[in-house]
């Protein structure tokens, strides 16, 4: 009985001041992508980042904005920098493969904050302006991607992504191009940590 009261007594000596390690330890492993809803202001729009899985999210983007044009899909109508802007949605599924890596290093994976690789999906509707002639009003890009977003302060969300594509549009167009950037900026709405 003496023994079990020592034991107890010992417990309840060193186990508070422990609490606070067992405490970290189960946040470090209770890493999960996030919903996340958001606003971008480089090329204007809305987007919702939704949770797949613990390490994996689906998201859409629908929008306003610039973009280039494709060889085979785009012919010049004049002189100087070439620009399309129309209405997209642009769709990705993305696995974060450094989650645990940056929370094990006390940096922050809120609101999905981390190194990702996707399979993009965008498409572009019918010009609002442009100076290009398109060969048909809907055009579609695909392919692989490595990307970063990161979450700043309380809202900014950056987000950059890089990689090949194969476009095409609605009447049998399309090519390789091998290489995709993006690059957009914006306010995450919620969740807000």
């Amino acid at each position: 009985m003496e023994v079990q009261r020592s034991v107890k007594q010992e417990m309840k000596k060193y186990l508070p001041p422990l609490l606070p390690l067992f405490t970290h330890a189960q946040q470090i492993t209770a890493i999960e992508t996030e919903k996340v809803w958001r606003i971008y202001f480089l090329n204007p729009g809305i987007g919702l980042e939704l949770p797949t899985g613990r390490y994996t999210t689906f998201s859409a983007g629908l929008g306003i904005g610039y973009g280039g044009g494709y060889p085979y899909l785009t012919y010049a109508s004049g002189s100087g920098f070439i620009y399309i802007i129309s209405p997209f949605l642009d769709t990705q599924g993305k696995w974060f493969h450094n989650l645990k890596k940056r929370s094990a290093r006390a940096r922050t994976i809120a609101n999905n904050s981390g190194n990702f690789i996707s399979l993009r999906l965008m498409t572009r509707g019918k010009s609002i302006a442009s100076n290009v002639i398109r060969t048909s009003d809907f055009d579609f890009a695909i392919g692989p991607t490595w990307g970063i977003q990161r979450k700043y302060g309380k809202r900014f969300h950056l987000l950059f992504d890089a990689g090949p594509q194969y476009y095409f549009d609605t009447v049998g167009n399309g090519n390789f191009w091998p290489l995709m950037l993006q690059l957009n900026l914006g306010f995450d709405l919620f969740p807000l940590h």
